[in-house]
C-alpha cells in the first residue's frame, strides 16, 4: 500500500501508556481508524522482539482490512517480518538510504526532520515523506526540539514528499498550522490520549480539512448566493460559517436583507437585479470560486440574473438548494420564481437540495415513504438534467438522505438528533456540500462528509433565542460546549 497526501492526513502514532486498564492496543486503533485516522505508525520502546512483532502483524492485518496503509517505527526488522507496509526512522536510527535498501523500492519510508538541510537529504535518500517536528511542546518525547512555524513552512517549500506535522498537536492548536504546507498531522495523546477515541479522531479530521486544503491550492473558494439572517443562524451567515469551518473561503451575494430573529421573519428587502448581477461580477472576475451554494431567491428576475451569471461565467460545483415550502407546507416563493427557478437554475446545478415538500413540489407527486423519495428524486432528476438529494429530515424518525445520480440511488442513512434548534439546517447541509465540492469531493463524498458536520453541530446542543434557535456551526473547535449562554 501507497502512502499519499490524502492517507497522511491524520496520522495516527500508537504508545501504550494512554491504555485504559485491560484495553489492548489493536482495539484502540481499531477506534481510531473508525473514527477517522487515515494512517497507523505502532510505535514501541519497551517490548521485547517476539512480543513486538506479533503485535506488529495483528495491527497490521486490522490496517490492512480497513485499507488504511501502516508502517512500524524505528525496528526495520520488525516492519519487514510482519510484513508492514513500511517503516519511520528517526535521525539517530538507521540511515534513510540503508533502511530503503533493505525494505525495497515498493514500501513506505518516513523519516523525521527538523531542518531543510535534513528533510533534502532524507528525500535524496528515498524518503516517501516527512515527519517534522516537535511544532509544539509535547510530553511524548523528552529530546523533542521545537521546529518554528517559519522552519516547518520552509522544509515544506524546500522537498517535493509530503509533510506530516508532528509535536504537542491537540484540537486546540491544529488550525494554527494552516499554510504551511503540511498535508496532515501525526498524534499520539490527541487520539489515543482521549476518553472517545474515535470522537476524537473524527473531530481531529474535520479540523484538518481547514489547513490540509493549502497544501495544494493557496484557498479553495466557495460562494453563497443568499438572503442575509440578521440572527446569524441561516443565509449568508451560516453559509460563511459552515464554508469556513469545512475548510474553504467563503464569498457571498447577497439577494436581500432580512430583519429576523429565532421568533420569525419581521421585514424583507431585496436587492434590485442590476445591484446583485454587480456583486456576482465582482466576485467572479477577481476570485473566481471553485464551487456556488443559491439559497432562497423569492422573485423571478433575481433567478433570472442568477442563472445568466452562472452561465456567462461557467460556474461548476453549483449547489441548489430549492427553498421554496416551509417546514409547515407554506409557499415561501411566487409562483412565477418557481418556474423561473424550474426552467433556469435547476438545469445549471450539479446537485438540488430538496426537502420532502419542496420535492413534492418539484416531483409533482406525494413523498410519504423512502421509497417515494427515491421516485420524486429521479423524476426531479428526469425533469431537471441535475442530481437529487432528497432529504429525509422532514419525516418522524430517521434523517436518511436519498440521492439519486445518473440513475442510480444512494441513501445516507443519519440518526435523528433530539435537539428543536434546527434554524439553518437547510443552508448548512448546502454549504457544506458546496464547501466539499469546491476541494474536488466526489458527490457523494461531498454529502458524506456535510452530513457527519451537521451532525456535529446540532449535537453540540447550542440553545439560543427564545424560539427555535440555530445550531453551533464552530462546534469542531468548541466540541465540548453545549451553550454559550
Amino acid at each position: 500500500m501507497k502512502c499519499s497526501k490524502e492517507s497522511l492526513r491524520v496520522y495516527a502514532v500508537t504508545d501504550r501508556r494512554w491504555l485504559g486498564q485491560g484495553e489492548r492496543l489493536a482495539d484502540a486503533v481499531a477506534k481510531a481508524i473508525d473514527g477517522g485516522a487515515t494512517f497507523v505508525q505502532l510505535r514501541e520502546k519497551n517490548l521485547g522482539h517476539e512480543a513486538f512483532l506479533a503485535e506488529a502483524r495483528e495491527i497490521g492485518a486490522l490496517c490492512r482490512a480497513r485499507g488504511v496503509p501502516f508502517v512500524v517505527n524505528d525496528d526495520v526488522a520488525v516492519a519487514i517480518e510482519c510484513g508492514a507496509d513500511g517503516a519511520h526512522v528517526g535521525q539517530s536510527d538507521m540511515a534513510a538510504g540503508d533502511v530503503r535498501r533493505l525494505i525495497g523500492p515498493g514500501k513506505i519510508l518516513g523519516v523525521s526532520a527538523q531542518t531543510v538541510e535534513e528533510a533534502i537529504l532524507a528525500e535524496r535518500r528515498g524518503a516517501d515523506y516527512l515527519g517534522v517536528g516537535a511544532v509544539f511542546p509535547t510530553g511524548s518525547k523528552d529530546d523533542a526540539d521545537a521546529v518554528s512555524r517559519e522552519t516547518l513552512a520552509a522544509i515544506c517549500a524546500a522537498v517535493r514528499i509530503p509533510v506530516v506535522a508532528i509535536g504537542g498537536i491537540t484540537e486546540g492548536n491544529v488550525a494554527t498550522l494552516a499554510g504551511t504546507g503540511i498535508c496532515g498531522v501525526a498524534v499520539i495523546s490527541a487520539i489515543f490520549g482521549q476518553s472517545d477515541i474515535a470522537g476524537a479522531a473524527a473531530r481531529l479530521s474535520q479540523l484538518c480539512e481547514i489547513f490540509r486544503t493549502s497544501a495544494r491550492k493557496a484557498a479553495f473558494t466557495a460562494l453563497s448566493i443568499a438572503g442575509s439572517d440578521s440572527s446569524g443562524g441561516a443565509g449568508i451567515q451560516a453559509d460563511i460559517k459552515t464554508m469556513t469551518m469545512n475548510g474553504v473561503f467563503a464569498m457571498s451575494a447577497i439577494t436581500a436583507l432580512t430583519a429576523q430573529n429565532t421568533l420569525g421573519v419581521t421585514g424583507i428587502m431585496e436587492v434590485s437585479p442590476e445591484f446583485l448581477a454587480k456583486q456576482l461580477d465582482a466576485v467572479f472576475t477577481d476570485i473566481p470560486p471553485d464551487a456556488v451554494k443559491t439559497g432562497m431567491v423569492a422573485s423571478s428576475p433575481l433567478i433570472a440574473t442568477i442563472a445568466a451569471k452562472l452561465r456567462h461565467y461557467g460556474a461548476g460545483n453549483v449547489v441548489v438548494d430549492p427553498v421554496m415550502v416551509a417546514t409547515s407546507g407554506a409557499r415561501l416563493i411566487s409562483e412565477d420564481a418557481i418556474e423561473t427557478l424550474k426552467g433556469e437554475l435547476l438545469p445549471l446545478a450539479t446537485v438540488a437540495t430538496p426537502n420532502i415538500p419542496e420535492a413534492e413540489a418539484l416531483s409533482g407527486m406525494r413523498v410519504a415513504s423512502e421509497a417515494d423519495m427515491e421516485k420524486a428524486a429521479r423524476e426531479i432528476e428526469a425533469r431537471f438534467g441535475c442530481a437529487v438529494l432528497c432529504k429525509g429530515g422532514h419525516s418522524l424518525s430517521d434523517a436518511n438522505d436519498c440521492l439519486c445520480s445518473d440513475g442510480e440511488i444512494l441513501w445516507f442513512r443519519g440518526r435523528r438528533i433530539d435537539n428543536p434548534n434546527t434554524h439553518g439546517t437547510g443552508c448548512t447541509l448546502s454549504s457544506a456540500i458546496a464547501a466539499n465540492l469546491a476541494k474536488g469531493a466526489s458527490l457523494p463524498d461531498a454529502i458524506a462528509k456535510a452530513k457527519d458536520y451537521i451532525s456535529g453541530a446540532l449535537g453540540a446542543m447550542l440553545d439560543l433565542g427564545r424560539g427555535r434557535g440555530p445550531m453551533n456551526h464552530a462546534w469542531i473547535l468548541n466540541p465540548y460546549a453545549t451553550s454559550f449562554r
